[in-house]
């Protein structure tokens, strides 16, 4: 079974290079492993693919040897192994509020005796045949990670409930949700509490912790802190990047070619 690289890295806590992905391009995947990425985030959270557009982006991926962690569409227990069938390397698992839906999740994606999933043993992530069940489970339970998003109060309140799971590997605060909900909350607590608050029960479990970035200035800011998985590159802000740049380009040609 391929080995993971973010998986590895989280556990001997290293920092994780992901990008993101939210449309069907196959070059990106290439191009992430080109620049030294260990996985891609592919959101099926807010960008529809079908299952067959996202067998093509795993297959694409185990090809040139970079992990794909899919932020799922769904929590139905047999559609979320067979992303693991078809060669995903982990979830991103979108407010996970509670130490219950975070175990339901780990008991989808992770064998006995850590979970309950359904075995098979002919999917993608073994080759479509095996000869070693028990090796198998062993190295799909070990290639396998899980990332808990926490975006609401109840989730910054149960994050050591959460990060204490066996199979649980990080907590991932998502900024916009989570400083939406506490607007509205009565805590009174700021999206820099939170922070504080999901630091300490990752650390107080030995597990890692995640958030996302707007600026340079948060990426350095939040790498200091100790994130171990802070997505940075991808295609929306690629291309919006590129035609910015081209448009300017053509202001300027417009601009002389109008003397």
């Amino acid at each position: 079974m391929r080995k993971s690289k973010v998986a590895t890295k989280l556990r001997s806590g290293q920092f994780a290079r992901m990008a993101s992905l939210g449309h069907v391009i196959p070059a990106f995947v290439k191009m992430a492993q080109q620049f030294g990425y260990d996985g891609i985030w592919l959101d099926l959270e807010h960008r529809a693919m079908s299952d067959r557009e996202v067998q093509m982006l795993l297959a694409y991926a185990h090809a040139v040897d970079v992990d794909i962690m899919i932020r799922t569409p769904t929590l139905e227990k047999t559609r979320l192994y067979r992303y693991l069938e078809d060669g995903a390397s982990g979830f991103m698992i979108p407010h996970c509020s509670t130490p219950e839906k975070a175990q339901m999740i780990v008991d989808s994606m992770k064998f006995p005796p850590v979970g309950d999933r359904g075995l098979d043993g002919a999917g993608f992530d073994v080759g479509f045949t095996f000869d070693d069940p028990e090796t198998f489970v062993a190295d799909a339970n070990k290639e396998t990670f899980l990332v808990c998003q926490i975006e609401t109060p109840e989730a910054v309140e149960n994050a050591e409930a959460i990060a204490a799971i066996d199979g649980v590997d990080l907590l991932f605060v998502g900024p916009a949700d989570l400083s939406l909900r506490l607007e509205h909350s009565e805590t009174g607590a700021t999206l820099d509490d939170a922070i504080e608050t999901v630091r300490a029960a990752a650390a107080k479990h030995g597990k890692r912790w995640g958030i996302t970035a707007g600026t340079i200035e948060d990426l350095t800011h939040r790498r200091e802190l100790g994130a171990s998985m802070i997505p940075w590159g991808g295609d929306f802000g690629g291309i919006l990047a590129a035609l910015r740049n081209s448009s300017g380009d053509l202001d300027q040609l417009d601009a002389t070619g109008s003397k």
